[in-house]
């Protein structure tokens, strides 16, 4: 477009998303929950901890609440956010709904199997899905480092924080 040339209103008018306010709901739901269970939170083997454990879910429960209303204010403005100049996406192209879809189904699964299998299993398995299923092509990399992730976090929850994790099928052995 030259300078000489000027933009319609039809161009530069804002249009509203109203599958925004989907992530408004979600956001208010998955805020008011953590606030919810923050507060009815039992102190439990946690009283040696001068911050306890409420403080978190609260802390993000109330950010969750506070992003949908400024979210929910943004929406009917019509502000979208402008891409950065070295990104390659086109924000007006429809969403990979498969990729969505098997990451939501390979969490349900983590889910489902994190008790019965154990958390390291499980963790490493869901890592190098999640790779394998964002594009990464090298399985046996995504597997070496889901092992290690997993290892690494079970070990800095069961010997850092003094949380265990489910063993599930590794039990004595880890």
């Amino acid at each position: 477009m030259s300078i000489d040339e000027k933009q319609s209103p039809e161009s530069t008018a804002r249009s509203v998303d109203y599958a925004q306010y989907i992530v408004v709901a979600v956001l208010a739901l998955v805020g008011g929950f953590l606030v919810y269970s923050g507060m009815t939170l039992d102190e439990g083997f946690a009283k040696v901890d001068p911050v306890g454990p409420k403080f978190f879910p609260l802390v993000i429960g109330v950010a969750a609440l506070v992003l949908a209303v400024v979210l929910a204010v943004a929406i009917p403005r019509g502000s979208k956010g402008e891409a950065d100049a070295g990104e390659d996406i086109d924000p007006e192209a429809p969403g990979d709904w498969r990729t969505v879809g098997l990451l939501i189904a390979l969490f349900v699964a983590m889910i489902l199997l994190v008790n019965p299998v154990g958390w390291v299993i499980t963790s490493a398995l869901f890592f190098a899905g999640a790779a394998t299923i964002l594009g990464a092509k090298h399985y046996v990399r995504n597997i070496v480092i889901g092992v290690v992730l997993a290892l690494a976090s079970f070990y800095a929850f069961y010997s850092g924080l003094g949380i265990p994790l489910p063993a599930g099928i590794l039990d004595g052995i880890l």
